[in-house]
Protein backbone atom coordinates (compact mmCIF):
# COMPACT_ATOMS: atom_id res chain seq x y z
CA UNK A 1 0.00 0.00 0.00
CA UNK A 2 2.59 2.49 -1.20
CA UNK A 3 4.86 1.71 1.74
CA UNK A 4 2.22 1.60 4.45
CA UNK A 5 0.81 -1.88 4.19
CA UNK A 6 3.30 -4.52 3.17
CA UNK A 7 2.92 -8.07 1.99
CA UNK A 8 4.31 -10.49 4.58
CA UNK A 9 7.00 -13.10 4.14
CA UNK A 10 6.20 -16.28 2.32
CA UNK A 11 5.40 -19.37 4.36
CA UNK A 12 8.17 -21.93 4.08
CA UNK A 13 6.31 -24.67 5.93
CA UNK A 14 2.80 -25.85 5.34
CA UNK A 15 1.16 -28.23 7.77
CA UNK A 16 2.14 -31.86 7.78
CA UNK A 17 3.75 -33.67 4.90
CA UNK A 18 7.52 -33.39 4.68
CA UNK A 19 7.58 -33.60 0.86
CA UNK A 20 5.21 -30.66 0.51
CA UNK A 21 7.26 -28.73 3.07
CA UNK A 22 10.37 -29.31 0.99
CA UNK A 23 8.67 -28.00 -2.14
CA UNK A 24 7.44 -24.91 -0.28
CA UNK A 25 10.86 -24.26 1.21
CA UNK A 26 12.44 -24.57 -2.24
CA UNK A 27 9.80 -22.24 -3.66
CA UNK A 28 10.55 -19.62 -1.01
CA UNK A 29 14.26 -19.89 -1.78
CA UNK A 30 13.63 -19.42 -5.50
CA UNK A 31 11.32 -16.46 -4.79
CA UNK A 32 14.04 -14.79 -2.72
CA UNK A 33 16.44 -15.30 -5.63
CA UNK A 34 14.01 -13.60 -8.02
CA UNK A 35 13.23 -16.83 -9.87
CA UNK A 36 9.45 -16.43 -9.79
CA UNK A 37 8.69 -19.01 -12.45
CA UNK A 38 10.70 -21.60 -10.54
CA UNK A 39 8.95 -20.57 -7.31
CA UNK A 40 5.52 -21.03 -8.89
CA UNK A 41 6.50 -24.47 -10.14
CA UNK A 42 7.68 -25.53 -6.68
CA UNK A 43 4.53 -24.22 -5.01
CA UNK A 44 2.37 -26.01 -7.57
CA UNK A 45 4.21 -29.24 -6.81
CA UNK A 46 3.58 -28.69 -3.08
CA UNK A 47 -0.11 -28.08 -3.81
CA UNK A 48 -0.35 -31.28 -5.85
CA UNK A 49 1.06 -33.25 -2.93
CA UNK A 50 -1.02 -31.48 -0.29
CA UNK A 51 -4.15 -30.06 -1.97
CA UNK A 52 -5.92 -27.14 -0.37
CA UNK A 53 -3.08 -26.05 1.88
CA UNK A 54 -3.65 -22.36 2.73
CA UNK A 55 0.05 -21.54 3.10
CA UNK A 56 0.74 -22.81 -0.40
CA UNK A 57 -2.18 -20.79 -1.79
CA UNK A 58 -0.74 -17.75 -0.04
CA UNK A 59 2.73 -18.42 -1.43
CA UNK A 60 1.34 -18.67 -4.94
CA UNK A 61 -0.68 -15.48 -4.47
CA UNK A 62 2.33 -13.57 -3.16
CA UNK A 63 4.48 -14.74 -6.06
CA UNK A 64 1.96 -13.70 -8.70
CA UNK A 65 1.42 -10.44 -6.81
CA UNK A 66 5.13 -9.69 -6.99
CA UNK A 67 5.23 -10.58 -10.69
CA UNK A 68 2.37 -8.19 -11.37
CA UNK A 69 4.35 -5.36 -9.77
CA UNK A 70 7.51 -6.14 -11.70
CA UNK A 71 6.03 -6.86 -15.11
CA UNK A 72 2.75 -4.95 -15.02
CA UNK A 73 0.67 -7.95 -16.05
CA UNK A 74 -2.99 -7.63 -15.09
CA UNK A 75 -3.47 -11.39 -15.39
CA UNK A 76 -0.88 -11.95 -12.67
CA UNK A 77 -2.75 -9.59 -10.35
CA UNK A 78 -6.03 -11.39 -10.97
CA UNK A 79 -4.36 -14.76 -10.32
CA UNK A 80 -2.84 -13.43 -7.10
CA UNK A 81 -6.25 -12.29 -5.87
CA UNK A 82 -7.77 -15.68 -6.65
CA UNK A 83 -5.07 -17.47 -4.66
CA UNK A 84 -5.47 -15.09 -1.72
CA UNK A 85 -9.19 -15.82 -1.62
CA UNK A 86 -8.50 -19.56 -1.78
CA UNK A 87 -6.14 -19.21 1.16
CA UNK A 88 -8.63 -17.27 3.27
CA UNK A 89 -11.49 -19.60 2.39
CA UNK A 90 -9.51 -22.35 4.09
CA UNK A 91 -7.91 -20.28 6.84
CA UNK A 92 -9.57 -16.93 7.62
CA UNK A 93 -6.98 -16.43 10.38
CA UNK A 94 -4.07 -16.30 7.90
CA UNK A 95 -2.74 -12.86 8.86
CA UNK A 96 -0.19 -12.53 6.06
CA UNK A 97 -2.85 -13.32 3.49
CA UNK A 98 -5.38 -10.93 5.02
CA UNK A 99 -2.75 -8.20 4.85
CA UNK A 100 -1.67 -9.10 1.33
CA UNK A 101 -5.22 -9.06 -0.01
CA UNK A 102 -5.82 -5.66 1.54
CA UNK A 103 -2.64 -4.39 -0.12
CA UNK A 104 -3.76 -5.72 -3.48
CA UNK A 105 -7.22 -4.17 -3.21
CA UNK A 106 -5.80 -0.76 -2.34
CA UNK A 107 -3.33 -0.98 -5.21
CA UNK A 108 -6.34 -1.61 -7.43
CA UNK A 109 -8.05 1.51 -6.02
CA UNK A 110 -10.59 -0.68 -4.24
CA UNK A 111 -10.05 0.75 -0.77
CA UNK A 112 -13.69 0.31 0.23
CA UNK A 113 -13.37 -3.41 -0.43
CA UNK A 114 -10.15 -3.53 1.57
CA UNK A 115 -11.82 -1.82 4.53
CA UNK A 116 -14.84 -4.14 4.30
CA UNK A 117 -12.55 -7.18 4.23
CA UNK A 118 -10.54 -6.02 7.26
CA UNK A 119 -13.67 -5.09 9.20
CA UNK A 120 -15.16 -8.51 8.50
CA UNK A 121 -11.93 -10.05 9.77
CA UNK A 122 -12.13 -7.96 12.94
CA UNK A 123 -15.75 -9.00 13.56
CA UNK A 124 -14.97 -12.67 13.03
CA UNK A 125 -11.98 -12.56 15.42
CA UNK A 126 -12.80 -10.09 18.21
CA UNK A 127 -9.82 -11.22 20.32
CA UNK A 128 -7.27 -10.70 17.53
CA UNK A 129 -5.56 -7.28 17.47
CA UNK A 130 -4.13 -7.76 13.95
CA UNK A 131 -7.25 -6.61 12.00
CA UNK A 132 -7.26 -3.33 13.94
CA UNK A 133 -3.58 -2.75 13.19
CA UNK A 134 -4.23 -3.21 9.48
CA UNK A 135 -7.32 -0.98 9.65
CA UNK A 136 -5.17 1.66 11.33
CA UNK A 137 -2.67 1.50 8.49
CA UNK A 138 -5.46 1.80 5.96
CA UNK A 139 -6.89 4.82 7.78
CA UNK A 140 -3.46 6.45 7.98
CA UNK A 141 -2.94 5.85 4.27
CA UNK A 142 -6.08 7.89 3.64
CA UNK A 143 -5.08 10.68 6.03
CA UNK A 144 -7.57 9.77 8.77
CA UNK A 145 -5.14 9.99 11.68
CA UNK A 146 -7.85 10.00 14.36
CA UNK A 147 -9.38 6.76 13.05
CA UNK A 148 -5.92 5.22 12.82
CA UNK A 149 -5.26 6.08 16.46
CA UNK A 150 -8.66 4.71 17.52
CA UNK A 151 -7.96 1.41 15.76
CA UNK A 152 -4.57 1.10 17.45
CA UNK A 153 -6.12 1.83 20.82
CA UNK A 154 -8.65 -0.93 20.10
CA UNK A 155 -5.77 -3.28 19.23
CA UNK A 156 -3.99 -2.47 22.49
CA UNK A 157 -7.22 -2.95 24.45
CA UNK A 158 -7.20 -6.53 23.13
CA UNK A 159 -3.45 -7.05 23.60
CA UNK A 160 -1.74 -4.33 25.69
CA UNK A 161 1.69 -5.82 24.93
CA UNK A 162 1.41 -6.01 21.16
CA UNK A 163 4.70 -4.59 19.79
CA UNK A 164 3.31 -3.85 16.31
CA UNK A 165 0.46 -1.78 17.72
CA UNK A 166 2.79 0.06 20.09
CA UNK A 167 5.26 0.90 17.32
CA UNK A 168 2.46 2.05 15.01
CA UNK A 169 1.00 4.24 17.75
CA UNK A 170 4.44 5.66 18.49
CA UNK A 171 4.90 6.50 14.82
CA UNK A 172 1.54 8.28 14.73
CA UNK A 173 2.37 10.33 17.80
CA UNK A 174 5.84 11.16 16.55
CA UNK A 175 4.31 12.45 13.30
CA UNK A 176 1.78 14.45 15.34
CA UNK A 177 4.59 16.25 17.18
CA UNK A 178 4.32 14.39 20.50
CA UNK A 179 7.86 12.98 20.97
CA UNK A 180 7.37 12.24 24.67
CA UNK A 181 4.45 9.88 24.11
CA UNK A 182 6.10 8.44 20.99
CA UNK A 183 9.20 7.64 23.03
CA UNK A 184 7.05 5.93 25.67
CA UNK A 185 5.34 3.77 23.03
CA UNK A 186 8.60 2.86 21.30
CA UNK A 187 10.34 2.06 24.58
CA UNK A 188 7.54 -0.22 25.70
CA UNK A 189 7.54 -2.02 22.36
CA UNK A 190 11.31 -2.54 22.51
CA UNK A 191 11.10 -3.85 26.09
CA UNK A 192 8.59 -6.47 24.91
CA UNK A 193 10.54 -7.37 21.77
CA UNK A 194 14.20 -6.28 21.90
CA UNK A 195 14.88 -7.55 18.35
CA UNK A 196 13.74 -4.32 16.68
CA UNK A 197 16.79 -2.34 15.53
CA UNK A 198 14.68 0.25 13.72
CA UNK A 199 12.71 0.98 16.88
CA UNK A 200 15.92 1.16 18.90
CA UNK A 201 17.25 3.74 16.42
CA UNK A 202 14.05 5.80 16.74
CA UNK A 203 14.39 5.76 20.53
CA UNK A 204 18.01 6.90 20.34
CA UNK A 205 17.08 9.76 18.00
CA UNK A 206 14.22 10.95 20.20
CA UNK A 207 16.30 10.70 23.36
CA UNK A 208 19.10 12.70 21.77
CA UNK A 209 16.64 15.38 20.66
CA UNK A 210 15.14 15.58 24.14
CA UNK A 211 18.58 15.81 25.77
CA UNK A 212 19.56 18.60 23.40
CA UNK A 213 16.35 20.49 24.15
CA UNK A 214 16.95 20.06 27.89
CA UNK A 215 20.50 21.41 27.67
CA UNK A 216 19.32 24.39 25.66
CA UNK A 217 16.56 25.13 28.18
CA UNK A 218 19.04 24.86 31.09
CA UNK A 219 21.41 27.52 29.73
CA UNK A 220 21.34 30.77 31.73
CA UNK A 221 19.65 33.63 29.97
CA UNK A 222 21.90 36.04 28.14
CA UNK A 223 22.50 39.27 30.08
CA UNK A 224 20.74 42.31 28.70
CA UNK A 225 22.93 44.58 26.59
CA UNK A 226 24.65 47.41 28.49
CA UNK A 227 23.18 50.77 27.60
CA UNK A 228 25.90 53.17 26.44
CA UNK A 229 25.28 56.83 27.10
CA UNK A 230 25.51 59.00 24.00
CA UNK A 231 28.52 61.34 23.81
CA UNK A 232 27.90 64.89 24.97
CA UNK A 233 26.69 67.28 22.35
CA UNK A 234 29.28 69.77 21.09
CA UNK A 235 29.02 73.34 22.45
CA UNK A 236 26.43 75.36 20.66
CA UNK A 237 26.55 78.95 19.50
CA UNK A 238 24.24 80.24 22.21
CA UNK A 239 25.09 83.78 23.43
CA UNK A 240 27.08 84.70 20.34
Amino acid sequence: MRGVLAVGLLAACCGCGSVAKTDNAEGVKLYQQGNYLGAVNSFQQALAKQPGNPDTFYNLGATYHQQSKLFGREADLQTAEQYYHLCLARNPSHEACQRALAVLLVEEKRSDEAAAQLNAWARSQPTNPAPHIELARLAQEHGNVQEAENQLIDALAIDPNNPRALVALGSLRESAGDPTQALANYSRALAIDPQQPTVAAKIATLQAAQASAYRTAALPPSPPPIAVAPPPAPPGNAGR
